[in-house]
């Protein structure tokens, strides 16, 4: 990746904060902690969340399993031609303006979940939960860590993604207790309550934009030893989009983004194709939520000192794995092995998905990079689970529609090891 970026960042005029004054510690750390919150409660509008609603609103809708998942691929593609404004929006106001809004607004929509009652208030209930839980609030968390870290962002983003994964691995289970003590709808209302109490006042009160603003340093006060000032490259949209580099690595998020959430949207009829039952099918989000952590630290404390391009390919290999073992498993045993397939997975993709734009690009336009990436990301989860479903409706089974899908991210896979390192690195 040999081009020049343009537009360097200009000097900000430094800002005075009374909460980042009284600080005990670097306020990255605060930071951190809520971005990581703001993670987690996008869970009711992720596919984790939303896959155990399913049956219970093709139950209750009187609709085929290929027409919600049509409308869900619908909704997705719609709500994310909306996250290349919301970054420029993040960028432009900030991610404490950005947060207030796309928080507020994702409560109301989990609220509105719980009022549908036909396909077209699906639509928009699908619309509604994917670009602003799914798509916004995950962009603006993600990107308020990204601005507060730089050599350790490796490292804050891991621990950012442990939290996100023992939420995987426990949140699903939560609203399934909620689903059969309150009913789907109020349970999915009941999420919206949370998302108000928790991210909505935290991150408005913690949220902040880059530390240069308030006369900080990145990653926290300079050790002696590190007396060169921080030397970032800063490359604009269209700059970025002119590179090799953004491509093979948005292809290979497109894949896992696409394959992963088919797997996930479809877990439960999946396993049941297998004989497998609904109770043993929700363990996977055991190992998974563990492994996910394990895998994310790793991942993160490896992107600090290797290239991301074998990180990538790595995962995307696991992908294929996952495709391969997702219709053989026949017993719970075998669903804690496939968990864990999962789980190193999602664990490496946390890390990948939300860190390598700003390991590459720089942090002065990150919002509208990463929310342009997150577009084509979030089109690739709409089409996996009907593809899926359409593969069940033709062929009979998941078993050729998984074997067929695995060409893609194993091509990506080849491409990123073979690919020489000039057309690849930069120094970040």
């Amino acid at each position: 990746m040999s081009e020049n970026p343009s537009n360097p960042p200009v000097e900000p005029t430094v800002q005075h904060s009374r909460l980042i004054a009284a600080s005990p510690i670097y306020y990255g750390w605060l930071i951190l902690l809520a971005g990581s919150l703001g993670m987690l409660m996008t869970i009711p509008g992720q596919t984790v969340g939303v896959s155990v609603f399913l049956d219970k609103i093709i139950l209750d809708l009187d609709l085929s399993r290929s027409l919600v998942s049509f409308l869900y691929l619908l909704g997705t593609v719609s709500g994310s031609f909306f996250l290349p404004g919301v970054g420029r929006f993040i960028d432009r106001s900030g991610p404490r303006k950005a947060v207030i809004i796309i928080a507020s607004l994702f409560a109301l929509a989990c609220v509105y979940m719980g009022l549908v009652g036909n396909i077209i208030m699906l639509a928009f209930g699908f619309i509604a939960i994917r670009s602003l839980g799914q798509g916004a609030l995950a962009l603006v968390s993600l990107n308020v860590i990204n601005l507060w870290f730089v050599r350790r962002r490796g490292f804050a983003l891991s621990l950012s993604g442990i939290g996100f994964a023992l939420g995987i691995g426990v949140f699903p289970l939560i609203i399934e207790r909620l689903i059969n003590q309150l009913g789907w709808r109020l349970a999915y209302a009941s999420l919206g309550g949370i998302v108000a109490l928790t991210i909505l006042p935290l991150g408005a009160l913690l949220y902040r934009d880059q530390p240069e603003r308030y006369g900080l340093q990145p990653d926290g006060p300079l050790k002696a030893s590190q007396t060169t000032p921080l030397s970032e490259v800063n490359y604009t949209l269209p700059a970025a989009r002119r590179t090799f580099t953004f491509w093979i690595f948005t292809a290979g998020s497109i894949c896992i983004a696409m394959l992963g959430t088919g797997l996930i949207f479809h877990h439960y009829s999946i396993m049941a194709s297998s004989g497998i039952e609904r109770s043993v099918a929700a363990m996977v989000f055991v190992p998974f939520g563990v492994i996910t952590a394990l895998s994310n630290l790793v991942a993160g404390l490896l992107l600090d000192r290797i290239s991301p391009r074998f990180l990538m390919a790595t995962m995307l290999l696991l992908l294929c794995s996952a495709l391969f073992l997702a219709v053989r498993v026949t017993t719970a045993e075998g669903m804690l092995l496939y968990g864990g397939l999962l789980g190193l997975m999602e664990g490496m993709n946390g890390v990948l998905k939300a860190g390598v734009y700003a390991y590459y690009f720089g942090r002065s336009h990150l919002g509208s990079i990463t929310g342009f990436a997150t577009t084509l990301a979030v089109i690739g989860t709409a089409t996996g689970p009907v593809s899926f479903a359409l593969g069940l409706d033709h062929f009979g089974s998941y078993g050729p529609v998984l074997a067929l899908t695995a060409l893609p991210p194993f091509l990506v896979a080849v491409i990123l090891l073979l690919t020489p390192s000039r057309l690849l690195e930069t120094s970040p």
